[in-house]
């Protein structure tokens, strides 16, 4: 049997009940986290010609964050979109998913890198 397969038939008889506050404390959490990405971006961008190459390698981890959150907002979108139009075939959400920790990879290599470039103390 297909991992696929399994999970579908696990799904079959499980059952969730979602709280009130689920909703909006996701979307705070994740319009917060996607603000304070793009705010360390930007001062990132801002102080990497002071600080040298380990900075600016900060700097690219905080856009792959920023990146990943609109992603993320993306599939929520598309989901609520699937789940509003009573659609049963959740291609999109899949093909989208599929790349979903795609910036996380990249924001982690670019922070190994920030702590590579980053010069000895004295």
């Amino acid at each position: 049997m297909s991992l696929a397969l399994i999970v579908m038939l696990a799904q079959e008889n499980m059952r969730a009940t979602q709280p009130g506050y689920f909703l909006p404390v996701v979307l705070v959490l994740l319009i917060a986290g996607g603000v304070a990405w793009l705010i360390a971006a930007v001062l990132g961008f801002a102080r990497s010609r002071a600080f040298g190459s380990s900075a600016r390698w900060f700097t690219y981890a905080a856009v792959c964050l920023v990146i990943y959150h609109v992603q993320f907002l993306f599939l929520g979108i598309v989901v609520v979109l699937n789940v509003a139009q009573n659609y049963t075939d959740f291609g999109m959400v899949l093909s989208v998913g599929a790349f979903f920790n795609l910036f996380i990879m990249l924001a982690a290599f670019c922070s190994i890198m920030g702590f590579v470039r980053l010069t000895s103390p004295r």
